[in-house]
């Protein structure tokens, strides 16, 4: 390898990681901002019970403004392109960059040579934010999940319908030793 290369992916890594710092750290403060509303309106929610397809729709609202979020990164990375003269303009800056993130490619648009080692980091920082992304929407999901479940097993308990230890046994998204306690509780 040339010296000529390796002084090229330097500026590749020095553009790259500080663009992969940003994007996490934008993608956790979005991700916060959009679990902070989430929990606002999961705790007006726990009052009245909820469809699961209210719920559904809850979780495509969450999905879309992580999209959204992931389209504002990819535009970040975009902008380094343009910046940095990689690419030619904004169209093929955002295509390439969402390409790139995905992992998706396009096969007719290409980094300038010098910068063509940004494309694959790009691809790892999307790696990254997708798996952030996969984690905070699971939890949103068991955390919409436990709140229904709750709801449920509050309503059986002031009808008189309350199981107890067969009601352990089918709430896996609470600790054992918790809804034992709980247990204990509602029988005395």
């Amino acid at each position: 390898m040339g010296s000529n290369v390796v002084s090229t992916w330097s500026a590749d890594w020095v553009w790259s990681l500080p663009l992969i710092a940003a994007t996490v750290t934008i993608h956790c403060f979005g991700l916060g901002l959009i679990y902070h509303r989430a929990t606002l309106v999961l705790s007006g929610k726990r009052k009245i019970r909820v469809r699961y397809g209210i719920l559904s729709l809850y979780i495509g609202a969450v999905a879309l403004f992580t999209a959204i979020l992931h389209g504002i990164e990819a535009g970040i990375w975009g902008a380094a392109y343009l910046l940095l003269g990689a690419l030619p303009d904004r169209r093929t800056a955002m295509l390439y960059s969402l390409g790139a993130m995905t992992t998706y490619g396009k096969a007719d648009v290409h980094l300038d040579l010098r910068w063509e080692l940004m494309g694959p980091l790009e691809a790892l920082d999307g790696w990254i934010l997708f798996g952030l992304t996969t984690a905070f929407l699971l939890g949103i999901i068991q955390n919409i999940w436990r709140a229904s479940n709750l709801e449920t097993q509050k309503a059986e308990s002031a009808d008189g319908s309350w199981r107890g230890e067969s009601s352990i046994r089918s709430n896996p998204t609470k600790d054992q030793s918790e809804l034992q306690v709980e247990s204990r509780r509602k029988t005395k």
